[in-house]
């Protein structure tokens, strides 16, 4: 009779921290007008301001990119006469990438002084140019964690961990990543970013063998 193999299955979380070095931030253009060609030439202007202003301050080409370019008509409700077009809305959206997390600040104000009033800032996102090496620390102490829990059970069981038998990487849940803490400089027209830490979240699921002790 063939003895079955005996196997211990564990899954290991870990996380990895380190100091954020690139900031991505959206800012959106929104432009009202009476005319529609004039809402779109005004949209036109408004990012092709902001562009130059990132250039000047060492953004580069790649590190800038349009997108949700949209035209539309701004309707509202008047009594008496229903759905009326008041104007004309165009809206374009640019996602910016700065690498020098901590003169983003000023970056970011002459961008939104470029643009003026028809400027959005839709949000920022902290993360890595090169998430390899936090993503490798937070894989390895997902692994120490597997290996702690399975020698934890082979000892209960009354057994020891014999040769790995497979290792697969899980989708690993949504750590708590600190949102860039932003304060309000007093006499600027600025808004100060602090990049803190990010953490990078890994999980790894390890199946070892079982064998009796001494064996």
């Amino acid at each position: 009779m063939t003895e079955i193999a005996r196997t211990i299955t564990v899954t290991g979380s870990g996380t990895a921290e380190a100091v954020p070095d690139l900031l991505t931030v959206s800012i959106g253009v929104e432009c009202r007008r009476e005319d529609v060609g004039a809402a779109y030439a005004a949209a036109g202007r408004a990012s092709a301001g902001i562009s130059a202003v990132l250039r000047e301050h060492g953004v580069s080409d790649p590190d800038i990119s349009t997108s949700g370019l949209n035209v539309r008509a701004d309707v509202v409700w008047k009594e008496g006469e229903g759905q009326t077009v008041a104007g004309y809305v165009a809206s374009s959206m640019l996602a910016v990438r700065l690498r020098d997390v901590s003169g983003a600040s000023e970056v970011i104000a002459k961008a939104v002084g470029a643009g003026g009033n028809d400027v959005r800032l839709n949000g920022l996102d902290l993360g890595f140019a090169d998430p390899a090496a936090v993503t490798a620390e937070a894989r390895e102490a997902a692994w120490h964690d597997a290996l702690a829990t399975a020698r934890q059970f082979a000892t209960l069981a009354g057994a020891e961990l014999g040769p790995v038998v497979s290792v697969t990487q899980q989708p690993a849940a949504p750590g708590p990543i600190p949102v860039a803490k932003m304060q309000r400089a007093m006499a600027t027209d600025s808004v100060g970013i602090e990049a803190g830490q990010s953490s990078v979240p890994a999980t790894v699921g390890v199946v070892w063998e079982l064998r009796a002790p001494g064996s």
